[in-house]
């Protein structure tokens, strides 16, 4: 059984798939507690959930009429169910996008013959978090996943230089760098990856930030 915060069809507001229609399917728990964490609400142990089977997530996912799922937190990967339940969308015709923190193994989840893609981030120094991060996962990755980082100052931003380069993450899966909303300028991660001659790294905002207010649920 899986504990459900929310579900709901908006848009990516992040990610390879931005701008595409979504079912967002929103797990309770996590193992981290991020300093911008937005959804914090839903990290804690008691969060109002409603316990769905993956009948009743697959079920769900049919009749939404949607192709993008995308299982978020929380961390998702902190539900053991989570490999049938990847495997059953998948075959049903759907594209299944896991949103991770970054700190849990996704090896099982990658040797699957028909497997989800992942958005994981790196938590980068001002997240309070950064020695949670599992890199060992990047060997995993491919051209479909991704792998994000939410700055939140200059300091972060020479870190994320330091991890993109050292893990070669241009050559192998999507890149983000995203401002902590409210904290860093846009701009600031422009300059520097101008001045860094980052190609490839992509600035990405929180889409649906600027579209509703930041505390807005369900969007």
């Amino acid at each position: 059984m899986f504990p459900v915060t929310e579900h709901f069809i908006s848009i990516n507001g992040e990610g390879a798939h931005a701008g595409e229609i979504a079912l967002f399917i929103r797990f309770r728990g996590c193992n981290l507690c991020c300093s911008y964490c937005d959804t914090r609400w839903s990290c804690r142990n008691d969060a109002p959930a409603e316990m769905m089977s993956a009948d009743d997530l697959v079920r769900l996912a049919g009749d939404s009429g949607i192709t993008n799922i995308t299982l978020t937190g929380g961390e998702p990967l902190l539900q053991k169910e989570l490999p049938e339940l990847c495997s059953r969308l998948i075959q049903n015709g759907h594209r299944v996008e896991i949103e991770t923190n970054g700190s849990l193994s996704v090896e099982e989840l990658a040797a699957m013959q028909d497997r989800p893609v992942f958005t994981a981030d790196y938590k980068l120094p001002s997240s309070e978090c950064e020695d949670k991060m599992l890199t060992e996962n990047y060997r995993y990755f491919g051209k479909h996943d991704t792998v994000k980082f939410v700055a939140g100052s200059k300091r972060d931003l020479e870190k994320a230089n330091e991890i993109i380069k050292q893990y070669d993450l241009i050559e192998r899966c999507h890149v983000f760098i995203s401002p902590v909303f409210g904290k860093l300028d846009p701009s600031e991660i422009v300059e520097f990856v101008k001045d860094n001659r980052l190609n490839g790294v992509r600035l990405q905002l929180q889409m649906h930030k600027f579209i509703w207010q930041p505390e807005t649920r369900g969007v």
